[in-house]
């Protein structure tokens, strides 16, 4: 698969835009042409699933139905629409020799990808390493085994009927995770290694591999609301922010609040959080008041605020000031989305400036962290770490640079 990869991420590499561009239009669609086979495949999922045990928040995670089939096949359309950063020249300059010097952007090579849920990752994954010149390894979880492999397949006849290798984009079938270590090790064929999952695919992928590994998607989301919030426009975004999609990686895990607003905001609060069955996990100072108010209260346990719920679960903490605010995020892994709720400039600043999330708003919910938000079409992953890339990685995230040097037959002196 290492091999088959690199031959064709040599290809891609000088595939023209308007090739990469009707390959995935036929993705498009193949995609709706095969809506059938495709949720039928991703029913067998959702039953194994639901007869495992698995909770509704994350089987939400597996679903696929036509609504979000065609939303999926209209994300690798506005892919097409977006600029081909391939060949772009960064900037350039003549040196005091004559030599014109640039930075031209180039593909990766061949990107392997480790994920678990979500099926449309496979095709995010796809459309955005084809239209960059990448070839791509796929291993996703076993609990979206049928449905990886039903999109897989439509993607790579689509390849065909492109006239490009279908190897540029291959699946890892065996569930065996032993084949996930050999991918790790596969330094010779494969250029970067992205996981999308939980802490601790994150770690094993760090611990063992030898590839360069952008770390994605895990992360404590946070907002707080200062003392001088609007409170009713802030019951919106925290609602929002918390239950609109809560199994996903920018919802909100856990909620700060001023000790000056704290009683008028969280007795508000609890009557949205109810109605949406949402466990409240509170501090001293929160669990004192919002006892006798909500309908599912607990007070918070060792690892509770360094918990990524996925879930209808919220942590809740009081806290004096911004100042504090910033603290516990910075103890409790505050490296995903995080978001202030403020009137006061100062605070939004000091915010701003000393979070070090990936992605950071003032006065906005944190599910914002997403790449077709952000206007680039699709993301491979959210990056938490700060090298290379941060936050949704689109197009311009999976390609490198050339240095190019253009003279007229020069030689050093």
């Amino acid at each position: 698969m290492g091999q088959a990869a690199q031959q064709a991420a040599f290809e891609l590499a000088t595939t023209a835009t308007a090739i990469k561009n009707k390959a995935l239009a036929i993705i498009a669609d193949e995609l709706e042409s095969n809506k059938d086979i495709i949720l039928a495949a991703n029913k067998q999922d959702i039953d194994a699933a639901v007869e495992s045990g698995m909770s509704e928040a994350l089987v939400d995670r597996l679903l696929l139905n036509e609504s979000r089939l065609a939303g999926i096949a209209n994300d690798v359309r506005n892919v097409i629409n977006l600029n081909d950063p391939v060949g772009a020249e960064l900037d350039s300059r003549v040196l005091e020799n004559g030599m014109r010097l640039s930075r031209r952007r180039v593909p990766l090579g061949v990107v392997g990808v480790i994920y678990e849920a979500r099926p449309n990752v496979t095709i995010d994954i796809a459309a955005l390493c084809l239209k960059t010149g990448n070839a791509s390894i796929l291993r996703g979880g076993r609990e979206t085994f049928h449905s990886n492999m039903a999109l897989v397949k439509v993607i790579q006849v689509a390849l065909e009927k492109a006239g490009l290798p279908a190897s540029s984009v291959q699946y890892i079938e065996q569930p065996d995770r032993d084949l996930v270590s050999q991918l790790l090790k596969l330094d010779q064929y494969v250029d970067m290694i992205i996981p999308r999952g939980g802490a601790g695919l994150h770690k094993m992928c760090k611990e063992n591999s030898t590839i360069p590994v952008i770390i994605g998607g895990f992360g404590i989301s946070h907002i707080y609301v200062d003392d001088s919030a609007d409170l009713t426009r802030s019951l919106d975004v925290v609602e929002n922010a918390k239950v609109q999609r809560p199994s996903a990686c920018n919802a909100l895990d856990t909620l700060l609040v001023h000790e000056k607003v704290a009683e008028a905001f969280l007795s508000r609060l609890v009557e949205r959080m109810n109605k949406a069955k949402v466990t409240l996990v509170a501090d001293d100072t929160a669990y004192n008041l919002l006892e006798g108010k909500a309908s599912s209260l607990r007070k918070v346990a060792e690892g509770d605020f360094d918990t990524e719920w996925l879930s209808y679960t919220l942590g809740i903490k009081v806290v004096n000031n911004v100042d504090e605010a910033i603290f516990h995020m910075r103890k409790h892994n505050a490296s995903h989305s995080d978001s202030i709720l403020t009137n006061n400039l100062q605070a939004a600043e000091r915010f701003v400036n000393a979070a070090g999330s990936a992605a950071v708003y003032v006065n906005a919910s944190t599910r914002f962290t997403d790449g077709a938000q952000f206007g680039l079409g699709a993301e491979v992953a959210v990056s938490t770490q700060k090298l290379h890339a941060r936050g949704p990685m689109g197009l311009e995230e999976l390609t490198s640079y050339k240095w190019v040097g253009v003279a007229d037959y020069l030689s050093r002196d």
